[in-house]
């Protein structure tokens, strides 16, 4: 890069050594240091285990150190507040990384990012005070401007015909920047025109809720798009002021998101490095229209981490079967581990977590399951109507149907969590307007919450006191349930009172309490649990548990999206046939990646459940290859 706007020692061996040893970071491979050191444009395709967080840390750590421009700065971006949230952490932790945190930096999601310099601040220049950006919260508005108004009597009649209320194709009305202007789609096809009548109240509609300040998170992207396109030189500046950026969770980004980055860094004199883990692309929507990019990740160059310290070489090897999307032998170099198969029959199903809580125990040390406990993961959480047997995680927890899980993406204490950097910094007005945001985003009221700048500031009216009460939130450490129950509940007092609205409703979710991040890993304290008596496993998703480390982890085999095939067979029956996962059968893809991410999650134990009936001729062949076989069927009952 020329005329860097770092010092020329920033990567040099001397003060990556130092920055290491501070960390606590090991580099004993070559891939390592290329990482680090490098200055230019690269991709790097990280293995699950492999470090790729810690490295990034200290990326950014050394560039913090080195960082010389006052007026230029680091962008880090990710796929998700949780990935974000521990790169904060990490620079925190770090004596020079705090600066990273401040102007001109800038570390969020690439959602954030393009609100916040393209979308944002186009739609206040056409005088649109946004109010939220949430697909959830647009439904629901959505449906009931639909459902409601008379404004809409055409759609609803044309809607009712081909789809019976019509409520899910106006709820998914979004935005797209298209042959040079502001379209509205759906993802189902329109049984009209929109130059019809029912087309225009469609097209009215969505305007209406836009004027409103209400968008879905897609809607940003199309704004954005329509703002570079109309701008010259927006997106030139965006690059300028951005030199080195910094892309985590690289495989997550879908087309809109990756065409609006390529739009304002591809060809410019930034330096962009994008680090991820292709096989591990679950929450990225993949369409027959989907069209490969030049700047698709991984590149074919990219640099490898093939080294896992999470695992050993056992569970090494039958992960590396399941890459899926870019062929990688993963080596591992952690613990030796063990793999199991729980066999069971429909008679004995509700019993394999009991059976793998009792091998974990033994395997497993006990020190490590009371800090982490063991997670029985499935691919499928609602049972569907498909009346093949199992389906979903629920017929072998069936208590687990009734339990909705909170991860917290959107959660008021995480939203706190997330800005409070901001806050220390020095940047109150953003972390007290994020605050107030996720709170008008979690209410339902007759009397609409104010804005910020509307909110009273005089402490003796309810605007004020919640004033206070949003710094009081900004400087509570945020680790204790019981007193964010306390907070929540004045807070809920206050709104009332603003609003004068005693039957004010709340979304639970956003008011949730959610433990605080500690590594990769949303936990609690280590568990109480009496001497001698077996750690209780933890129930959730394979995609719940995406980024996560388990000491031990039981995969139960359920039904695939599609209802058809179950998912552990599938895998488990070509791993020991010595077969692959074909590009040509993207259903068995799809299968192959989700059981990926979840069998690269434990240390010590993998094991995973199906049915025996199913497993027969594979017994002999698991059993060769030092599997655990666990025949539940045979034990009296």
């Amino acid at each position: 890069m020329m005329n860097a706007p770092y010092s020329p020692e920033t990567f040099s061996k001397d003060r990556v050594d130092a920055a290491a040893a501070i960390l606590g970071i090991e580099l004993s491979q070559q891939e390592q240091w290329d990482f680090v050191q490098s200055a230019t444009s690269l991709d790097l395709q990280a293995a699950p285990g492999s470090g790729k967080t810690s490295l990034i840390g200290l990326k950014l750590a050394l560039l913090a150190q080195g960082w010389t421009s006052t007026t230029r700065g680091v962008c880090v971006l990710s796929h998700t507040n949780t990935a974000k949230d521990e790169i904060t952490a990490r620079l925190m932790a770090s004596p020079t990384g705090a600066k990273l945190l401040r102007y001109p930096h800038f570390i969020g999601t690439i959602q954030s990012f393009t609100n916040t310099f393209f979308a944002l601040p186009a739609l206040r220049s056409r005088g649109v005070a946004v109010q939220v950006i949430d697909d959830a919260v647009y439904a629901e508005a959505a449906v009931r401007l639909f459902t409601r108004s008379p404004h809409f009597g055409t759609l609803r009649s044309a809607l009712s015909r081909r789809f019976g209320n019509g409520e899910n194709v106006v709820a998914g009305a979004h935005f797209v920047w298209e042959g040079g202007e502001l379209a509205v789609k759906t993802s189902e096809k329109l049984p009209f025109g929109l130059d019809t009548a029912s087309g225009k109240e469609f097209v009215d509609l969505k305007q209406r809720l836009a004027w409103q300040g209400v968008f879905r998170y897609a809607d940003m992207f199309a704004i954005a798009e329509r703002n570079l396109a109309q701008n010259v030189g927006l997106a030139s500046a965006a690059a300028h002021r951005f030199p080195f950026v910094l892309l985590d969770e690289m495989q997550d980004t879908d087309d809109a998101q990756q065409q609006l980055l390529d739009q304002v860094f591809a060809g410019t004199e930034s330096v962009v490095q994008r680090v991820g883990d292709v096989n591990q692309g679950i929450f990225t929507v993949k369409t027959g229209k989907s069209v490969a990019r030049p700047s698709a990740f991984p590149r074919s160059d990219a640099l490898e981490l093939r080294v896992s310290r999470r695992f050993g070489p056992d569970i090494a090897e039958l992960v590396s079967g399941l890459t899926v999307h870019r062929a990688q032998v993963i080596e591992g170099v952690g613990p030796p581990g063990r793999i199991a198969v729980f066999l069971y029959d429909d008679d004995c199903i509700t019993e394999v977590v009991r059976a793998f809580e009792l091998m974990a125990s033994e395997i497993v040390p006990r020190a490590l399951l009371l800090n982490s406990p063991p997670r029985v993961l499935g691919s499928r959480k609602d049972p569907g109507t498909s009346k093949k047997y199992p389906k979903s995680i629920s017929c072998y927890v069936p208590e687990y149907a009734a339990v909705k899980t909170i991860r917290g993406e959107g959660s008021l204490v995480r939203v706190a969590r997330s800005v409070r950097a901001q806050w220390f910094s020095g940047e109150a007005n953003f972390a007290v307007e994020q605050l107030w945001k996720t709170i008008r985003g979690g209410v339902r009221s007759a009397t609409p919450l104010p804005s910020l700048r509307l909110l009273a500031r005089d402490h003796v009216l309810p605007g004020g006191h919640v004033r206070t009460l949003l710094l009081d939130i900004l400087t509570d450490p945020l680790d204790d349930e019981s007193r964010w129950e306390a907070i929540t509940n004045q807070l809920f007092l206050l709104l009332v009172e603003l609003t004068d609205d005693q039957d004010i409703g709340v979304d639970k979710g956003v008011f949730a309490y959610v433990p605080p991040v500690i590594g990769s890993l949303q936990q609690a304290a280590p568990l109480a649990v009496p001497d001698g008596a077996v750690v209780p496993a933890v129930v959730e998703t394979i995609q719940g548990a995406k980024g996560e480390t388990h000491p031990a982890t039981l995969i139960v085999e359920c039904l695939d999206r599609s209802g058809n095939r179950h998912d552990v067979y599938e895998v488990l029956s070509t791993i020991l046939d010595g077969g692959s996962f074909p590009a040509t059968d993207k259903t068995r893809q799809r299968i192959a990646e989700l059981i990926f991410v979840g069998a690269s999650r434990p240390t010590h134990l993998l094991a995973f459940a199906i049915h025996r009936t199913r497993a027969e001729p594979y017994i002999a062949a698991a059993s060769v290859r030092g599997w655990i076989v666990r025949d539940l069927t045979l034990i009296p009952r």
